[in-house]
């Protein structure tokens, strides 16, 4: 006769491929899902930095959420009872789908819209995103009472997690967004967390098989000691600086290095990779090499990307930032991993993590901007990490602030005793390169690496600020907004002051202050240029035109304006019209237009509200740094500006850009909905000052409209280039990397 219980046959699947392949297809649907919902709220808040830190700080909120509740269920009830309130609660979270915006989302037109983005956010996903989130902590939990051979440690679980994080994250836009649109998408994410779902309860069914009939909570051990609050506030620390650097880098990257697009991604790749790696069967061999290999690289990062970053091309500043940025979490982390606790106080460990990570997200989001005018979070938690080597306390410890200590005197004595330290800029910097490789030489003590670090960063930051000079800096939802001021040569070789305003990197007007030149557009809107050229082609005829113009930038548009026009200007972000009508800064729209209207908010938004063919042209400039929000760009926003034009409207469209041919997407539009379209790729032969290369596209109902244009002899108008290989781009679908050039 066979005795042997049901709970002793061999299942029919290994519980720990089972648990591994829940957890990754969880964080799979995770990491799909952030990407996915960032681009349904495209429309509404444009293309920005800040919209993809804010919904971070949302997705650690909630995944912390989702860790108290898998600690608060381990720890209350049985496992039995865990099994049954959880089931109840993928039950009910299946009537959130599918995924949507809610009716009627519109953010606010003035101040910060974080906190309306974070209530459409739990509105929209809130559920799901929750119970996806609780997968990691309780099925690790519930894996080590199984008894497996594996379940004293299941922390290689959380490897498998991330495994799926770093697929989904890479797959989204190199293979999903190019293939499928967003409608399928919402439908294949709900059909994964069906399936998700379905494999949780199995996951459960397993436990349930293996546990006794006795439901009641774990009792833990008396042998089992309850961690130090010492050890729960280092596992806080190692979470929350790497946390904070990664969205510290992704707003440095795209504000201080280059407004790419994807650039996003390599960040968070480092990111989850670093948990991949910390949590495998290898991390007590690479843990030794990446604290030992830190130093090193730290001496060259510090010395090219902050002190003198100039000298570097852009991709290789990229490369030293984020191999300084992999090494320090790979550092922590690997701290992180290497004091895990006892599986008793499992739930409690990833709970502490992801507090961690949700502080780090707050800070950086709500705390950060208000404080700085800078992205200055991401050089203190820098600092931060090398206070988080292992070792801090080894050896006289006390004694390693001296040096550092003594050089932030001195310089600041040498600062205020001389009147000019222009002169001197070279020697300094000099003399902060010799201090950057002193920091090697204290490589052992994490006190004394970071002190001395903190000392260069400080006084390499007022290097920058002395030698620069940027008149206004100031920081918002919207990013990093500065005026500066630039000595040029005239067309007499003579040096003249010139006015500069930037977005980040990227310059988005530029003002002459000499009494001749005061009013006159310069950069993308010279008279030379293809804008110029329009307004001068159509002289005669546009004295009572309406014009709508998407982007304000420095108002250099303003001065095409005739008294007997009305110009409507459309602008998303509140500071860029209170620097543009401050004639502190620039002097356009006080000069030129004092009356244009100005309407604050999401231009499609805006513009919907208008009357149909009420303008006589729409002049669309609407960048983010060096990208055009692709929202603007959508064949349903073409059709809502030839709404809003007349017959004989028509539409010009700046697309300069680095790395994207935007004309394609353009002339695709023009010939699916038979418009008319002539390009211009100005590039000035005998440039004046400020007179620069830029991309024009003019579209128009009928091709006579631009036969004036077509027929120019300022400049050389051309027929759209014929697309043949370009899927439509629409609300619900578009492929950056269909354009790239």
């Amino acid at each position: 006769m066979n005795t042997t219980s049901q709970t002793s046959a061999k299942p029919l699947i290994s519980p720990a491929i089972l648990f591994a392949g829940t957890l990754f297809i969880s964080a799979m649907l995770m990491f799909a899902l952030q990407p996915m919902f960032g681009k349904l709220l495209l429309p509404l808040l444009g293309g920005t930095p800040a919209v993809w830190n804010t919904c971070m700080v949302f997705y650690q909120t909630v995944l912390f959420g989702g860790y108290l509740y898998a600690h608060w269920l381990t720890t209350r009830s049985g496992q039995q009872r865990q099994i049954q309130i959880h089931t109840a609660l993928l039950i009910f979270s299946l009537f959130a789908l599918p995924v949507a915006l809610p009716a009627d989302a519109n953010p606010p037109t003035e101040g910060n819209p974080s906190f309306w983005l974070i209530w459409t956010l739990f509105l929209a996903i809130g559920l799901p995103f929750f119970v996806v989130s609780t997968t990691a902590p309780l099925l690790q939990k519930w894996f080590s009472h199984l008894g497996h051979h594996s379940s004293e440690d299941p922390y290689y679980l959380y490897a498998a997690s991330n495994a799926g994080s770093l697929l989904a994250l890479l797959s989204y836009p190199f293979l999903l967004e190019p293939n499928i649109g967003l409608a399928n998408q919402r439908l294949f994410w709900s059909i994964g967390y069906g399936l998700l779902s379905i494999l949780i309860i199995v996951c459960a069914i397993t436990l349930w098989r293996s546990v006794s009939t006795d439901d009641t909570p774990e009792i833990v051990g008396e042998d089992v000691a309850t961690p130090p609050m010492r050890q729960q506030l280092y596992w806080l620390a190692l979470a929350f600086v790497p946390s904070s650097l990664l969205l510290g880098l992704t707003q440095y990257i795209s504000t201080d290095i280059a407004a790419v697009p994807l650039l996003w991604i390599l960040p968070l790749t480092l990111y989850l990779l670093s948990f991949i790696l910390v949590f495998s069967k290898w991390a007590d061999r690479i843990h030794p090499g990446m604290v030992a290999l830190q130093p090193a690289v730290l001496l060259i990062f510090i010395a090219y990307s902050f002190i003198n970053p100039a000298v570097l091309p852009y991709w290789l500043d990229l490369i030293l930032h984020c191999l300084a940025f992999f090494l320090a979490i790979m550092v922590c982390h690997g701290e992180l991993a290497k004091h895990r606790p006892h599986t008793q106080y499992l739930t409690r460990y990833y709970l502490v993590m992801s507090f961690a990570g949700m502080l780090g997200g707050l800070f950086n989001t709500f705390v950060a901007p208000f404080v700085f005018n800078a992205v200055y979070e991401y050089p203190i938690m820098i600092v931060a990490a090398l206070l988080l080597r292992p070792g801090f306390f080894n050896g006289r410890w006390f004694l390693q602030p001296i040096f550092p200590g003594l050089l932030l005197i001195t310089g600041f004595a040498i600062y205020l005793s001389t009147d000019s330290l222009f002169e001197y800029l070279d020697i300094i910097g000099g003399a902060l390169i010799l201090l950057a490789g002193l920091t090697y030489s204290v490589r052992h003590s994490p006190l004394g690496l970071g002190l001395l670090t903190a000392v260069i960063l400080v006084f390499t930051l007022g290097l920058h600020s002395l030698a620069s000079s940027t008149l206004y800096l100031q920081r918002t939802f919207f990013g990093v907004l500065s005026v500066r001021e630039t000595v040029i040569a005239d067309e007499n070789q003579r040096s003249e002051t010139v006015r500069e305003l930037y977005h980040g990197t990227t310059k988005h007007g530029a003002e002459r202050l000499t009494a001749a030149n005061i009013t006159t557009p310069l950069t993308y809107y010279s008279r030379p240029g293809p804008i110029g050229q329009l307004f001068t082609e159509f002289d005669a005829e546009n004295q009572h035109w309406n014009i709508g113009a998407v982007g304000l930038g420095a108002g250099a548009l303003a001065c095409y304006s005739k008294e007997q026009q009305h110009w409507r200007f459309y602008e998303i972000d509140p500071l860029i019209v209170d620097v543009a009508k401050d004639p502190k800064w620039f002097h356009y729209l006080e000069r030129c237009n004092p009356q244009a209207d100005m309407v604050v908010g999401d231009a499609r938004l805006s513009l919907a509200k208008e009357p149909d063919n009420s303008f006589d042209l729409l002049i669309m400039d609407a960048f983010s740094s060096d990208a055009v929000p692709t929202h603007l760009l959508t064949r349903e926003a073409m059709q809502l500006y030839f709404s809003k034009l007349k017959d004989d409207g028509m539409l010009a469209f700046h697309i300069t850009n680095r790395h994207l041919a935007l004309k394609k997407v353009l002339a695709d539009h023009a010939e699916n909905l038979q418009l008319s379209g002539l390009l211009q790729e100005f590039n000035p032969n005998n440039p004046a000052p400020l007179v620069v290369a830029t991309d024009w596209v003019v579209i128009a109902k009928q091709p006579q409209r631009l036969d004036r244009l077509r027929q120019s002899r300022l400049g050389h108008w051309q027929k759209l280039p014929l697309t043949f290989d370009l899927q439509p781009w629409t609300d619900d679908f578009t492929n950056i990397i269909g354009i790239w050039k």
